[in-house]
């Protein structure tokens, strides 16, 4: 790669919410590399610490501010941390999240709002909290959320996750209008990983065993399904965070694996008219032949395993 396009975020500061395992680590450790100063937040602070030991033993600035994101307030303790050891705020990774899966008839009010509180209602507490320091700063900033496929097509058993993460998906395109004028990004990420979550899916669970002995992951996955490592997602948040991304805005960005994509936004796919309007029956008698004539699916796709 040419020197011009090394990322260099030295003297940037960031935020990394649940980043004490898994993908969160992992993208705090990747900015940390890029030179940016890290606070590490996640609920358990055993983890928190120790993330921040690998970051700083790996020669990158880092701290641990443990709190449960969800609430006003844990979002401004972490903007105030990072302005505390590092001087400001650059980016916002909003990373932390729960599972609570149950299919619609046995779900919880609590397993319904631990979720969204976690997930959506996190995702907007901490990126306003960010957006009105980086303003106060007036020189832009980078607003990370994490999405999911679940989020893009919706998820059997997930309704409380995929409701979350596709209320995720619609901050981004907002936000991405409201903060273009002070000049901050506003992009998500739709990270697919072994993780513990995927190493319960049947048709993954061998070849994530196979990895973790040390046998690569197979083109098939790593490419067909774009299914790979927490560190395989981790290099789009450094590059979201950099100069090379400052037109990179209101998007969704799919990463794993080797492959690197973009998801569209939802559009219309079909279009019928009736002069004067529509009424039920000629809806009845025109939908199979135009507009319903090729319904979009629903569901992540099943992976496509070889000798399945």
């Amino acid at each position: 790669m040419p020197d011009s396009y090394a990322v260099d975020l030295r003297g940037k500061a960031a935020v990394v919410t649940g980043s004490g395992r898994g993908l969160g680590l992992a993208y705090a450790l990747a900015l940390a590399r890029a030179g940016a100063g890290v606070v590490v937040n996640d609920v358990d602070e055993a983890a928190a610490e120790q993330a921040v030991k690998t970051i700083t033993q790996a020669g990158g600035r880092a701290v641990a501010e443990v709190a449960a994101v969800g609430t006003g307030e844990a979002a401004d303790r972490l903007v105030a941390r990072a302005v505390e050891e590092f001087g400001r705020l650059d980016v916002m990774v909003t990373n932390a999240g729960i599972l609570r899966d149950r299919v619609l008839w046995k779900m919880t009010d609590d397993d319904f709002d631990a979720v969204v509180t976690t997930h959506l209602r996190g995702t907007f507490t901490c990126a306003r909290a960010a957006a009105v320091r980086m303003r106060e700063q007036g020189e832009g900033g980078s607003l990370i959320l994490v999405g999911s496929p679940a989020g893009q097509r919706g998820n059997f058993g997930q309704t409380n996750y995929a409701a979350a993460k596709a209320g995720i998906a619609a901050m981004v395109r907002t936000w991405s209008m409201e903060l273009a004028r002070a000049d901050i990004t506003v992009n998500a990420i739709v990270p697919v990983a072994a993780t513990a979550m995927t190493e319960t899916i049947p048709a993954f669970a061998p070849y994530i065993e196979a990895m973790k002995e040390g046998q690569p992951l197979p083109d098939f996955l790593r490419k067909g399904e774009g299914f790979g490592t927490a560190d395989d997602c981790a290099a789009l948040v450094p590059f979201l965070a950099s100069g090379y991304a400052r037109d990179v805005t209101g998007q969704c960005v799919g990463i794993g694996g080797d492959r690197l994509a973009l998801w569209s936004h939802p559009q219309e796919a079909s279009v019928a008219y009736a002069d004067g309007g529509w009424t039920p029956e000629t809806i009845a008698a025109a939908w199979h032949t135009s507009v319903g004539s090729a319904p979009e699916p629903v569901g992540i796709p099943a992976p496509k395993i070889l000798g399945a």
